[in-house]
């Protein structure tokens, strides 16, 4: 089988142009192709273009790239990616696919449409080309039937799940035809390069997470209905309470889109006329009246939501929909008393055991929910999976939920469900037949950080297969491989002469506990370790330092305890980058004020490509204190070329608005460009490999004889020169209202730490000691401030930053 190195995607429609973003995100040069215009635009007339103009002919695919560009959120990583992706029509273009290694089809849902543009590919595609469609619900044996064996051995479905960047899901369909080295190079490719979690699917209408999301979303509708919850109400119960996105329910179905949702459900009907629950794959009146009057969703700015300017006009406001009248009305709090019993129960299996058993309306809603979501999954196993862990996988991945249905099944437990559905004289699905025959009580077993699934076939518990590079914290651990734990952090043995540091404090927040077990780890590296991984699997690597506990200590005047929590941060950092052994960090999701700073401060770091880095103490009316001002610092300066004629504050000013600004990176790749990660640094696209991958880049260090540096002493300190630049610029941007009067005093205390101190008449060479102090006066001075504490407190309690 072929490597794949290029990638032809076929269409460029809104699915089609975020796809070939993201094959552009990982560096796959990518040919995007759509079909040419039937006329010119009054823009192309009025250029004297002509039909056969190139840019008329191409510009399908051009409107596709561009609203890929532009689109929020953002498609690609950075904007420069684009440059892989080399646009052009069916008609001069297509036989350029001889070059690619695989081919992607992602024009519209019509079968004709699929086989008529396939039939030519089929003509022109190199032998052992793979071919795929990226189809939600088509048949993929219906697509390549007839065309020719090589084809049809090449030949399967790759449904990707749109966003392609955010959504983590990549089902594979096999036909019978398809070879079975086309699906290992396409779920390979599809793991590694592009970061997907790849699920196999059975060529069923709709595959997996479609067919069971789907159906959860009608029964939540039909609920709604019987029991007259409101739209509130039900994203309230379906949202991070029960372990789901934010988004829910319906603000989730305006982002999809109510026609889309509309065509979905049609496909399902007329696909599924012998499914048990085959009337409730109808559009619902309410979602079919909506679609009449234009209430798309986002796509046309109102839905079952819609967002309006605030009164005070800076801020917005969003409206809900009334469902009798079709008018939009202020938002009504949801309120259940049994989320109050759950609000402090982090262990989600516990939350949802407790939800479900709840007497109020919540509980009422859960046990209606789960037992058809339940009954219906039962029933579709081995019908669109042969196995439970895909359907899991399937919905977790595709859909956001944080435990699929059977794991959700488990934490409820097996026999209230078997219980109800005799009292209803509903049919118990074969596959709980024979788990409680089997004397089964839950579909997986767990037992020293093994997984064990209940398989249909042979009616056995067998291990759930390991996928090779990846490491799961969580298994290390109940394999009694936790080395030392405190409340806020865990060192774990990785295996191989690696060590990992793992926070689990709220938000993964850094104290004292935090930095306690930072130096118990640079221990055991210096005498058990050859390395060390800083790494941890929760939603987000690190929210910063804890700032309660800072807005604790100013309160009570205890400036004695403040200035010694910083100290001790800055020690850690500066232990950890010049410990004796290689130090990796692995940061993802929001990596934050003292998150990022840790990371500046490690041997090498191997970022997740969906990395949210950025040095943001500017927000709470603070300066970076743990060394991340001066770390930031030495990377600008260590950039300046050698030429005489290089001006360094060119390089200092893009560190002093980044850090000023509170620049956050909307990606790793844009991390790198705002040098939060160094041209050393590397990229994992696939966040579940990314422990083991920076354990590799450990070994690597290791193997190739790391010895650390020393601290430096020869750094260029700009002087007063620097420090009166860095405050014009302040004054014209607060004279231009860009900055409030309180960000000039914030920025002007960071001006004076990259300058050196504001003093130097002249550049003078300084240590890293020296401008760590400087740090560590700037923000004790700044606590002081009434403003700063405002910031704090708005922070702790609107997760938002104040600008006063």
């Amino acid at each position: 089988m072929r490597e794949i190195r290029k990638v032809a995607v076929l269409g460029a429609g809104t699915m089609g142009a975020r796809l070939a973003a993201h094959l552009a995100n990982a560096s796959v040069p990518t040919l995007l192709l759509d079909i040419i215009p039937g006329e010119l635009t009054p823009e192309e007339r009025a250029k004297g273009w002509g039909i056969d103009t190139p840019q008329v002919r191409n510009r399908m695919a051009r409107m596709g790239l561009d609203a890929a560009l532009k689109s929020r959120p953002a498609a690609f990583f950075a904007p420069e990616a684009a440059r892989l992706i080399t646009l052009g029509n069916f008609e001069d273009d297509l036989a350029k696919v001889k070059d690619y290694d695989w081919v992607i089809e992602a024009v519209t849902e019509d079968l004709a449409v699929k086989r008529s543009l396939l039939d030519k590919v089929q003509a022109v595609r190199s032998s052992n080309a793979i071919v795929s469609s990226n189809t939600s619900g088509i048949s993929i044996s219906s697509i390549s039937a007839g065309f020719s064996e090589e084809f049809r051995r090449h030949f399967l479905g790759a449904h990707f799940f749109n966003p392609p960047r955010y959504l983590h899901l990549l089902e594979i369909i096999p036909t019978p035809d398809t070879l079975p080295g086309v699906v290992d190079a396409i779920s390979r490719f599809g793991d590694i390069v592009l970061g997907k979690g790849v699920v196999a699917a059975k060529d069923t209408p709709n595959f997996i997470a479609n067919r069971i999301g789907v159906f959860t979303t009608l029964d939540i509708l039909c609920i709604m209905q019987e029991d007259g919850y409101t739209i509130e109400e039900i994203d309230a119960l379906t949202g991070p309470v029960l372990g789901m996105p934010k988004s829910a329910t319906f603000r989730t179905m305006d982002i999809v889109g109510l026609d889309v949702l509309a065509h979905v459900v049609k496909n399902l009907r007329e696909s599924l006329p012998n499914d048990e629950q085959h009337a409730l794959f109808q559009t619902p009146s309410v979602v079919q009246q909506m679609i009449e009057r234009g209430l798309l969703g986002d796509k046309t700015g109102q839905g079952f939501y819609k967002k309006i300017k605030g009164k005070s006009g800076d801020e917005s406001e969003i409206l809900t929909l009334g469902l009798t009248n079709f008018e939009y009305r202020p938002r009504q709090r949801a309120n259940f008393p049994s989320f109050e019993m759950t609000r402090n129960l982090d262990d989600l299996r516990e939350r949802v055991k407790t939800l479900f058993q709840a007497k109020d309306r919540a509980g009422q809603f859960y046990r209606k929910l789960f037992s058809d979501i339940f009954h219906y999954t039962a029933m579709r196993v081995p019908e669109i999976a042969d196995d439970i862990v895909s359907i899991d996988n399937g919905l977790k991945w595709g859909f956001g939920w944080e435990m699929g249905p059977f794991e959700l099944w488990d934490a409820c437990g097996l026999e209230p469900f078997v219980e109800g559905w005799a009292r209803r004289q509903t049919p118990v699905p074969p596959l709980v037949e024979k788990l409680r025959a089997a004397g089964g009580i839950s579909f997986y077993l767990h037992k020293d950080g093994i997984t064990t699934q209940f398989d249909v076939a042979t009616t056995e518990y067998h291990p759930v297969p390991d996928r090779p590079g990846v490491t799961i914290l969580r298994s290390l651990k109940a394999r009694r491989k936790e080395v030392k734990k405190n409340a806020g952090a865990s060192l774990i043995d990785l295996g191989d002469g690696v060590v990992c540091l793992e926070f689990h404090s709220k938000m993964n927040t850094i104290g004292g506990d935090t930095l306690q077990m930072v130096h118990a780890g640079l221990k055991a590296l210096s005498e058990d370790f050859d390395a060390m991984v800083i790494g941890n699997q929760a939603p987000h690597f690190s929210a910063g330092a804890n700032l309660m506990l800072l807005l604790t200590a100013i309160q009570e005047d205890d400036w004695d305890e403040a200035q010694l929590a910083v100290r001790a941060f800055q020690n850690a950092n500066m232990a950890l980058k010049y410990a004796p052994k290689p130090v990796v960090a692995a940061p993802f999701g929001m990596t934050l004020g003292g998150g990022a700073e840790l990371c500046l401060h490690t041997t090498r770091v191997r970022a997740a490509a969906e990395t949210y880095m950025g040095l943001v103490e500017a927000g709470v009316g603070l300066i970076p204190a743990g060394g991340g001002a001066k770390e930031m610092l030495l990377r600008a300066l260590d950039a300046v070329p050698a030429d005489p004629e290089a001006d360094p504050f060119t390089y200092v000013k893009e560190v002093f608005l980044n850090i000023g600004m509170a620049k956050v990176s909307g990606s790793a790749e844009e991390a790198r460009r705002l040098q939060y990660l160094s041209p050393r640094d590397s990229i994992s696209m696939n966040r579940d490999r990314q422990i083991a991958d920076a354990k590799q880049v450990a070994l690597d260090l290791v193997r190739l004889g790391y010895r650390p540096g020393q601290p430096r002493q020869d750094i260029r300190a700009l002087g007063q020169p620097a420090f009166a630049k860095m405050k014009l610029g302040l004054h014209l941007m607060r004279r231009a209202e860009y900055i409030s009067d309180y960000d000039v005093v914030v920025a002007t205390q960071l001006a004076r730490v990259l300058s050196g101190g504001g003093e130097f008449t002249s550049p003078q060479l300084v240590s890293e000691q020296y401008l760590l102090d400087l740090e560590r006066e700037a923000f004790l001075s700044l606590c002081g401030q009434k403003k700063t504490i405002e910031r704090i407190q708005f922070m702790l309690k609107k997760g938002k930053a104040l600008r006063n």
